[in-house]
């Protein structure tokens, strides 16, 4: 995951790995076990140690938040044991103090909290309710195509209502990141529980892997959100040739980034039927991201001088996005700006972790995001429109939905409906404080009536 600055991302404190650790005088091989208290609750962290050559292999699990078999670094000097995880500015240091516990520290981003491990039997997979297991009642293949445009390779999955015929039919576009068909976050696999919902209601569901994940060709980093909504009207191309498919009732279903990928998708083809905007943005990416960094901070319990202090970095990243066009000069800028000119001191692990940072928010993904505005595609649409959003939701803030609203309507369609679920959270997950750290803790990956209510729309809109 990536931090705050991500759009659509997920706070994710704690998802670190360890990678070798020299062997001690007592074995140390099994699973280790040890929980994060924060204001929001617990965080277990699983340590997973086996021996080979001499030497021994660790890998970390962080099963609340879908997290397994990360690597990284540990060094040991008699009975202490130091994590250093640059990735997210994290260190551990604990001591053994017998064979089967280890007390220690977890310091990251001025928070310093007590971790202490114990030996712990084998690790339980995240209870995941909602997702569709088979035999399905409805057909389910697997479906390539190519890009008409690009050239690229797109794969994904199909299901299809059985004995269909004439069936309205969505593409479901994921949100940030380099995301897979089932858009799996955090053990939840939020396309396939709305695929399944959709299709056992009669209409037909495309969802596909990002490009460069899976069976789907290209580079998403690479790419501006307006190109991956080609990709987008490359599925409806698709769906229109199936036999089972109306091709005048195929619509578009983006979550998060997704629904500001939909409407663009939307004003560039008439064959899009209507679209569905699941906690989309309805201001510019810069503005948003603001928003994000303080909500989701706030949620975690950090403290106001911890989130002005993001929010200062990101100013910083943002203000040489925007006045220096070449990437490799605002590359130069930001290393010498975000080391406050040490770089050339930092250790390789520290530098990777800047390099890395700098390489993401300096793609042309993200400098498209950081400065598009949707208002003016808003009001563009013509079809028809059903937008969502989640009360508590601490990534789209559900103030968004007014702006979409107001943006179409402003254009001249009338036919756009919202709705507000009071008590949900951005993956519309009830919830309690609308905190990411929540998503993984939370069984349910999509309140029914959230489907339910997507599923009735559609049908009425196509039938009317």
């Amino acid at each position: 995951m990536k931090s705050l600055l991500c759009p659509f991302s997920f706070l994710i404190l704690l998802v670190f790995s360890v990678g070798k650790i020299q062997a001690q005088n007592a074995d140390v091989s099994g699973n280790w076990s040890g929980k994060l208290s924060f204001p929001t609750g617990k965080l277990e962290l699983i340590f997973k140690i086996s021996q080979a050559d001499g030497k021994y292999d660790v890998k970390m699990d962080v099963p609340l938040q879908g997290a397994a078999n990360i690597e990284g670094e540990i060094t040991t000097k008699g009975d202490s044991i130091e994590m250093n995880i640059p990735t997210i500015r994290g260190n551990y240091t604990g001591k053994f103090v017998s064979s089967d516990s280890i007390t220690g520290k977890w310091q990251q981003n001025g928070l310093s909290l007590n971790l202490n491990l114990k030996k712990a039997g084998e690790v339980a997979e995240p209870k995941r309710p909602q997702t569709p297991l088979p035999p399905y009642p409805y057909l389910s293949e697997e479906v390539e195509y190519t890009h008409p445009g690009t050239g690229l390779k797109l794969a994904g999955t199909l299901t299809l209502p059985l004995n269909g015929k004439n069936c309205p039919a969505v593409v479901l576009i994921t949100g940030t990141g380099a995301q897979d068909r089932d858009e799996t976050i955090l053990g939840h696999k939020p396309f396939a529980v709305i695929a399944d919902y959709l299709t056992r209601h009669g209409i037909a569901v495309l969802r596909v892997d990002d490009r460069g994940v899976g069976g789907s060709e290209g580079d998403i980093l690479s790419s501006t959100s307006q190109e991956l909504a080609t990709d987008a009207l490359a599925g409806v191309d698709f769906l229109k040739n199936r036999k089972e498919i109306n091709p005048k009732e195929i619509g578009l279903i983006g979550h998060s980034e997704g629904g500001l990928i939909a409407p663009m998708a939307a004003t560039s083809s008439s064959d899009v039927a209507f679209i569905v905007l699941l906690a989309a943005p309805g201001i510019a990416g810069e503005q948003v991201l603001y928003e994000q960094n303080d909500l989701s901070l706030k949620a975690e319990g950090l403290p106001d001088f911890s989130i002005q202090q993001n929010k200062m970095v990101q100013k910083l990243m943002f203000d040489v996005l925007r006045n220096e066009p070449d990437a490799d000069k605002a590359a130069e800028q930001l290393r010498t700006k975000l080391t406050q000119g040490m770089y050339a001191g930092m250790n390789d692990g520290m530098k990777k972790q800047v390099d890395d940072q700098i390489a993401y928010v300096n793609s042309r993904w993200f400098r498209y995001f950081l400065t598009y505005d949707p208002q003016p595609t808003l009001a563009k649409v013509k079809c028809p429109v059903l937008a969502l959003n989640g009360a508590k939701d601490v990534q789209v803030p559900a103030s968004n939905l007014s702006k979409i609203y107001e943006a179409i309507a402003s254009g001249g369609n009338a036919q756009v409906d919202t709705l507000r679920f009071e008590a949900h959270n951005h993956l519309f997950q009830p919830c309690t404080s609308g905190a990411t750290s929540e998503y993984a803790q939370i069984e349910e990956t999509i309140d029914p009536e959230v489907l339910k209510s997507i599923s009735d729309w559609i049908l009425k809109t196509v039938n009317n």
